[in-house]
């Protein structure tokens, strides 16, 4: 008679705790990894928008510092990579420094007329200088979008007259998120990790 080779029900209880053993043993580590790959990826974000910031204040520099022709007024803008964006100017606002993006104006065609804001007007402003700086950015969403819709990676808030934050949305339920700001009127882009 031919015996069967397997597991008896006191080794599969052992290998069923110390398998249980070694999951919560490798939980935190892998809670960890999970936390820093958020932080990366915010970091990483932030980064890409200081650089497009900067790009942009470059190309207006190269171009010339254009502005709209008869206006006295703040009247900076850009194009960059066919979006066309009013720049900061410290004609229209002491506290400001020139050129740096203020609000995006559009695509393909330069204002030809008008004066850019000297302060941050709304969250929709926030979240076209995400969308229209960053080659491929995230999705990026205004407070009364991203409660709507959880696809969206990132919230887009004005936080004051000259500062714009980005809260990364990923997993943060119930949790204070890792968020970047961008100042406008420094150009300055800060990363905060919770």
């Amino acid at each position: 008679m031919k015996r069967n080779a397997g597991f008896s029900l006191v080794e599969l209880v052992i290998v069923i705790v110390v398998l249980g053993l070694l999951a919560v043993a490798a939980l935190p580590r892998f809670l960890d990894v999970t936390d820093k790959a958020k932080e990366a990826s915010v970091e990483g974000v932030a980064g890409g928008f200081a650089t497009a910031v900067l790009s942009a204040r470059a190309q207006w520099e190269a171009e010339v510092r254009p502005n709209v022709s008869g206006s006295s007024s703040n009247s900076n803008y850009v194009d960059y990579d066919g979006s066309f964006f009013f720049l900061t100017s410290t004609n229209g606002s002491a506290s400001l420094r020139d050129g740096y993006p203020i609000s995006y104006f559009g695509d393909n065609t330069a204002p030809e007329s008008g004066t850019a804001p000297t302060t941050i007007t709304d969250n929709q402003t926030c979240s076209d200088l995400m969308n229209n700086l960053l080659q491929n950015p995230p999705k990026v969403g205004i407070p009364s979008e991203v409660t709507a819709d959880s696809s969206y990676k990132y919230e887009a808030e004005k936080q004051s007259n000259f500062v714009c934050r980005y809260t990364q949305l990923e997993g943060t339920q119930g949790t204070v998120a890792h968020y970047f700001e961008y100042d406008v009127s420094k150009g300055s882009v800060q990363v905060t990790l919770n």
